[in-house]
């Protein structure tokens, strides 16, 4: 009599990375020929984790080395309190869980929240990472979904036709320090959208669909790879990571050999404890060029591999693309093609950077950053405070948007030139850029005209750096004026509401005499004057 696992095959999705156009994992799912096998595991915790076993030795029949993406309900990990047989199964076929990812499908209700929670914790001592499967389409709760502290949150792409949830839903990951990933993805329009909404890794018919035998090549569309976006700080290594190849710290050169040679994709080796620490690099052209030697393979073949390697250079999995280059700067220049081991915070690998995807994206981005610059002030435009707006009110937090001008600039530029004219902004500019270290922001959106925004603690220190320098032009004395918005969590719903509340503060800044200042706050009527005083004829009038 034929059992259910006779008629029960395995396909193989990639999860790509939307920043190096490489395959990050694989999906793994089951494909029954007959019956619905997912209805029966869905009812059936016990069938649940037997599928999850069978679907990691489908995966090592394959012989392959990418790290795995393992399905299973939520309402079994609830039920089973972990998955002990999945621990022992990944163990069994020489994989380390770190390198499986077990992706928790909804259904979400009627489970027990605390034992799930249990559960997933239990997981992560093992070593699994977490991914939180099917967010906006399932039934996920908000406050589970921040409880469960998931390593990836894979969206719906549907959700790509509300930019605006699917960027809150990045701005979460940031906060938790997780991934986010697009699932469904079939159109170039689509990855472009997920792209442009922060998305880091993406899988869809679009890439490669289901197969049976994994994909060697995946399709990605020639807009995507290194169009990375960069903040001032750099990237986050996480955008870069690709899949490490991993030996255990004993083997022999020879087993070296054969992963190098047996997969031309890989450009190195690393060899880990038993906890999956890096120990030791292999890098590829090196090791090969021992080997090939006169005698080299009679001489290394049975030898440790170890001994043809060099200490792993590491980074943390919450450094930023320019910590790794300064990683890669120490040491010599025969080790700069090296792959950098990303470790998490127990010293377990995690994947691995390359140097050429660093070098690409960060050029990119500091080209697209200049091209943004105002060329006289070398200053961002107001789309640098826009986006940073965004992304702190959809984290609810409070801040203060500052304009700050020239007081009668026309009249500086009639009477001085518009030489000294010039040399007045490029020295505000200055002035503003001493500032704007830290959570503060600078735009010069033209003109005499700034944008600053900071958190409300800085302000003083802005106002002392702008407002209390002799400023001159042309041996002219000139002043500033400065307006300022105070907005609470939740005060503003955009940067439009902002710069309407900015507007009248703007205006009053300007009637006062002296350097200015002028403070508001969003939804709140009236104004403080925090420096300069009224004109003669409007002396002892009250503020609104």
């Amino acid at each position: 009599m034929r059992s259910w696992t006779d008629t029960l095959r395995f396909a193989f999705q990639p999860v790509v990375n939307l920043a190096t156009g490489g395959v990050a994992g694989l999906e793994i799912l089951a494909r029954p020929e007959s019956g619905d096998i997912l209805a029966e595991a869905r009812r059936d915790p016990e069938l649940d984790g037997e599928l999850a076993v069978l679907a990691v030795r489908a995966a090592v029949r394959r012989e392959m080395l990418l790290p795995l993406h393992v399905n299973v309900f939520a309402g079994t990990l609830a039920d089973l309190g972990g998955l002990t047989p999945l621990h022992d199964a990944v163990r069994a076929v020489g994989r380390l869980p770190w390198e499986v990812t077990i992706d928790v499908v909804p259904p979400y209700t009627h489970v027990p929240q605390r034992a799930l929670l249990e559960a997933l914790a239990a997981l992560r001592e093992q070593g699994f990472r977490i991914s939180a499967d099917g967010v906006g389409d399932g039934d996920v709760p908000l406050r589970l979904l921040v409880d469960m502290a998931p390593d990836l949150v894979k969206l719906d792409a549907s959700l790509l036709a509300r930019p605006a949830a699917v960027r809150a839903m990045r701005t979460l990951c940031e906060e938790s320090r997780a991934l986010l990933a697009v699932e469904g993805v079939e159109t170039e329009l689509q990855c472009a959208a997920a792209l442009s909404a922060g998305a880091q890794l993406a899988q869809g018919s679009l890439f490669a669909p289901p197969a049976r035998l994994p994909a060697a090549e995946v399709y990605v569309p020639p807009h995507v790879a290194g169009a990375v976006s960069a903040p001032r700080s750099g990237p986050s290594v996480r955008q870069f990571l690709r899949p490490a190849a991993l030996l255990p710290v004993t083997a022999s050169a020879g087993q070296v050999r054969a992963l190098l040679t047996g997969s031309p994709e890989v450009s190195g080796v690393l060899l880990v404890d038993r906890t999956g620490v890096p120990v030791r690099s292999v890098h590829r052209s090196r090791f090969l060029l021992s080997m090939s030697g006169r005698y080299g393979h009679a001489l290394y073949a049975d030898r440790p591999a170890a001994k043809l390697g060099d200490p792993p250079r590491t980074v943390g999995i919450d450094a930023t693309a320019w910590e790794v280059l300064d990683v890669v700067a120490v040491g010599g220049l025969d080790r700069t093609s090296d792959d950098v081991a990303v470790v998490d915070r127990h010293g377990r690998c995690v994947g691995v950077v390359r140097l050429a995807d660093l070098v690409r994206a960060l050029a990119e981005s500091r080209v697209e950053e200049a091209v943004r610059l105002n060329p006289l002030t070398r200053l961002p435009g107001s789309d640098a405070i826009t986006g940073e707006m965004d992304r702190r009110i959809a984290e609810g937090r409070a801040f203060a948007l500052s304009w700050l001008d020239v007081d009668h600039f026309e009249q500086v530029n009639d009477g001085a030139g518009f030489a000294a004219g010039d040399e007045l902004i490029r020295s505000v500019g200055r002035a503003l850029q001493v500032v704007s270290a830290g959570n503060t922001r600078v735009g010069h959106i033209g003109g005499d005209d700034f944008l600053v925004l900071t958190d409300p603690e800085a302000l003083d220190a802005l106002a002392g750096a702008v407002l209390d320098a002799p400023w001159s032009a042309g041996g002219r004395p000139v002043t500033l004026s400065l307006a300022t918005l105070l907005c609470p969590p939740g005060g503003v719903t955009d940067i439009r509401q902002a710069a309407g509340g900015l507007a009248p503060l703007k205006k009053a800044a300007k009637a006062l005499l002296g350097a200015s200042w002028v403070l508001g706050h969003a939804g709140l009527p009236g104004y403080e004057v925090r420096r300069g005083s009224p004109p003669v004829a409007a002396a002892g009038a009250g503020v609104g």
